[in-house]
């Protein structure tokens, strides 16, 4: 594993930490405040309200992509322990690289696993799970 990150992934750990922080909350609400307390001062105008509009949509704008950057590192982690967790115990490793199958397919897994949780053996699961995952890579094969 590499011990340097880039720098882009530094910063948006460090802001994606910081932003979920309840002083963080408690800063943001304080400007809120502030600059509802200075609206009378101002006369309520129309440069006053584009103050507060301009800089909470830029501010939002970037942490869209700084959180979304943190957010990708993360999934990626826990899948990689995921993966990790299958290749070394008693589960099955045809369930490596299920976050690959479409919405439908996950949505049908998701069925099948809560049905045989509540009453079918496991070998019978083992087939529906084979049939959907021999699917879904035949799909992915005739795209190719």
């Amino acid at each position: 594993m590499s011990d340097k990150q880039s720098l882009f992934s530094r910063f948006s750990g460090e802001v994606a930490q910081l932003a979920g922080k309840p002083a963080t909350f408690v800063i943001a609400v304080a400007g809120i405040v502030v600059w509802a307390a200075t609206g009378p001062l101002f006369g309520f105008s129309e440069t006053w309200q584009l103050v507060v509009n301009t800089g909470t949509t830029i501010i939002t704008f970037l942490m869209v992509f700084v959180l979304q950057n943190s957010q990708n590192r993360d999934g990626k982690a826990v899948q990689a322990k995921l993966d990790e967790l299958i290749l070394t115990s008693e589960a099955e490793n045809r369930f490596m690289g299920i976050e690959h199958l479409d919405e439908k397919e996950l949505r049908r897994l998701t069925e099948l696993l809560r049905e045989a949780a509540e009453s079918e053996p496991d070998h019978a699961l083992a087939g529906k799970v084979d049939h959907i995952i021999r699917d879904r890579h035949t799909k992915l094969k005739k795209k190719a």
